[in-house]
């Protein structure tokens, strides 16, 4: 056992958080298999709906003309508006800079047609292992929408996922949200269903996730659930939820990921960009983990002001696990004040940070980023606990970083 001084606990600490590859348990990318479904590159980075939501604030143009440039011309607008015109230290900004950097690129050069040439040397399969090798990246768990056509074709017709790499989670969005309009695409796909949700309904819709598990082998079932979303409630969310998800989720031990918060189209006109955040009722949560002990549930919230309780909440439920800083909350000073109260409350039994990249290159920032603060964090506790006494090993950080950088996800998942 080797025992860290207290002077150098705060570098030890950087350098286990800095060595130690993560399990990224929520993004939105995919594997190459899922051809252009797969975002990256300079322009797709430089697009991302943060940075179109922060450019039109300051752009006259309508937002209608916007959507009717081309990817080049949106990044051009893009790159002149918030980095040229302005300085670009908001957050989405700066992880563009921190991702070009990491790549080796010379930021200080302004020099999009080199990054542009960067990329176009590059192909999908060399990118991919560059970015989990930047980003020191194990696994990245994909979002997977059975009612998306065109990733329901791969998953049909050519195997799904092939990279070890990538993981599935299985999205039920379109299920819960929409339930007559997904009660009309299952009746297509050959499942017996009829809107009332009758008992051969709820048969059959058990059947369709059960045939999507088997196919995906999801880490867990998710859905991302408006600032409104009351749980129990006489709604066809709520039965679906009550009557198909749980009982599916625990006889196949797939957790059921519960994102709450948002606030969708808040401003039609930035379509992508126009979502917002509301505060939500833990109370649906508490019900749920309460009522379903043999139930897993993974749950992150939206709002700055459903944190405290969400954590709270978790110390009364060991069948609820909290991850990361979603969203609107994925900025330095949030996820450093969100991340030492989880510490303070939960010690290391949370997941601290989920990247929830839509672009390939996304991982490589929005991991630099939350390592700097989750490491500084745990360089807190650890002096905090070195004051009392207690001598801290370096054994025992490197077992703490590995738990919450993914450990604690597979714990939870066999627990």
């Amino acid at each position: 056992m080797t025992v860290v001084k207290r002077e150098d606990l705060r570098q030890v600490v950087s350098e286990v958080v800095e060595s130690t590859p993560v399990v990224d348990i929520h993004t939105h990318l995919y594997s190459p298999d899922f051809g252009d479904l797969l975002l990256w590159g300079f322009d797709e980075l430089v697009t991302y709906h943060y940075l179109i939501a922060e450019t039109m604030r300051i752009e006259s143009m309508p937002y209608e003309q916007y959507w009717t440039m081309g990817k080049q011309e949106q990044a051009d607008l893009i790159w002149q508006r918030l980095f040229l015109d302005n300085s670009p230290y908001s957050e989405a900004a700066r992880g563009v800079l921190t991702t070009l950097h990491k790549l080796g690129l010379d930021v200080s050069s302004r020099d999009v047609a080199s990054y542009r040439e960067y990329f176009a040397n590059l192909t999908v399969e060399e990118y991919v292992d560059k970015v989990f090798e930047v980003g020191n990246i194990s696994k990245a768990i994909m979002t997977n929408d059975p009612f998306d056509d065109a990733e329901r074709r791969v998953w049909l017709e050519k195997g799904g996922c092939t990279d070890e790499r990538f993981l599935a989670a299985l999205r039920l969005d379109p299920l819960l949200i929409d339930w007559p309009n997904a009660c009309r695409r299952l009746a297509e796909w050959g499942y017996k269903v009829e809107v009332g949700l009758t008992e051969p309904t709820v048969a059959e819709v058990q059947r369709f996730l059960k045939d999507w598990i088997g196919r995906m082998k999801p880490v867990y079932m998710a859905v991302s659930l408006p600032y409104t979303f009351r749980y129990p409630e006489d709604s066809d969310m709520a039965k679906v939820i009550e009557r198909c998800v749980l009982p599916v989720s625990r006889e196949t031990n797939v957790p059921f990921a519960l994102m709450i918060g948002v606030k969708r189209s808040a401003n039609p006109g930035l379509q992508v960009a126009g979502d917002a955040v509301g505060k939500s009722d833990i109370t649906a949560v508490e019900y749920l983990c309460r009522n379903y002990p043999d139930n897993k549930f993974m749950v992150t919230m939206l709002s700055r002001e459903n944190q405290h309780e969400l954590a709270v909440a978790a110390r009364k439920f060991r069948n609820l696990m909290v991850f990361g800083c979603w969203w609107f909350l994925n900025n330095p000073s949030l996820v450093e004040e969100i991340t030492r109260m989880r510490f303070e409350l939960l010690g290391s039994s949370v997941i601290p940070q989920h990247s929830d990249a839509r672009v390939l290159d996304q991982l490589i920032y929005k991991w630099a980023h939350s390592r700097q603060i989750i490491a500084k964090v745990l360089a807190d506790k650890y002096e905090d606990l070195a004051d009392t006494g207690w001598l801290v090993t370096r054994e025992e950080i490197e077992r703490d970083v590995a738990k919450l950088l993914g450990g604690n996800l597979w714990t939870f998942l066999e627990g």
